[in-house]
């Protein structure tokens, strides 16, 4: 097993193994850098449960940010499968469709069983992703989950129904704050998403690189600091395992 740590400041710590579906990926010198989805879920129900600018957001919808990958899990018998083009691990962006939309109703179905009002804000979520599409597949999916919406609808007060946008545009700020850790490489803002910052209200947030292990916010966007942890593994440019281990970023106010 190559002890080397990979490029960005990821450090292995043992090795790789199968049954683990790692679907953000990293693109180092010597291989790939992969994270599971249902982890930057994770992460990002952690800048969830840490928000304080408008007040502290609500169970229901810390629910829908922190769970609102879950379907990934789905995905675990899958091992670092390789685009046949490209010849690098399939990421969130490109993984097959028909697989992908069968793990995102499956992944809707366990929120809405939690919370229905999260489930909801899920699939409001997902359905964002194929807005003028022509695709079939994309298409009936986009109408189940209309009649799913409007069936969660029906059970809401008005005042949830008020607040579904609102709240969607938190849980997008929350991904897209995971995603801005899970992209970049330790220390770095490189990934072209996010390098002009994240949307936010009417305007951009960009959090801070101090180190590789430490990102600063906002005064009053976050309460206290609190620590970020990103399981990862590390393949080879042939898929092969090459190690694993977990980055810890603390996130701190002001």
């Amino acid at each position: 097993m190559n002890q080397k740590p990979p490029a960005g400041g990821f450090r292995l710590s043992k090795s790789g193994e199968k049954g683990e579906e790692n679907v953000i990926v990293q693109e180092t010198e010597t291989g790939f850098i992969l994270i599971r989805q249902h982890d930057h879920g994770q992460i990002s129900g952690d800048f969830a449960d840490h928000w304080v600018d408008g007040g502290r957001p609500g169970p229901s919808l810390r629910t829908a940010v922190r769970y609102h990958d879950v379907g990934w899990e789905e995905l675990d018998g899958e091992v670092r499968r390789l685009h046949p083009k490209t010849g690098k691990p399939y990421s969130f962006v490109d993984f097959p469709m028909a697989e992908k939309l069968t793990a995102y109703r499956h992944g809707i179905d366990r929120v809405e069983a939690m919370d229905s009002y999260a489930g909801c804000l899920c699939s409001i979520h997902y359905a964002s992703f194929f807005k003028g599409t022509s695709d079939p597949l994309e298409l009936r999916f986009l109408e189940e989950e209309k009649r799913r919406r409007e069936r969660l609808k029906e059970r809401m007060t008005e005042r949830e129904r008020e607040t579904l946008e609102k709240d969607w545009d938190f849980l997008r700020l929350c991904d897209d704050l995971s995603l801005f850790v899970c992209l970049n490489p330790p220390g770095r803002n490189v990934h072209p998403w996010y390098q002009e910052g994240i949307r936010y209200q009417e305007g951009k947030l960009l959090p801070e690189w101090e180190d590789e292990g430490t990102l600063r916010m906002k005064e009053g966007l976050i309460r206290g600091s609190f620590t970020i942890r990103i399981p990862f593994c590390q393949v080879d440019h042939s898929g092969q395992p090459e190690g694993k281990g977990e980055h810890r970023v603390v996130v701190k106010a002001g």
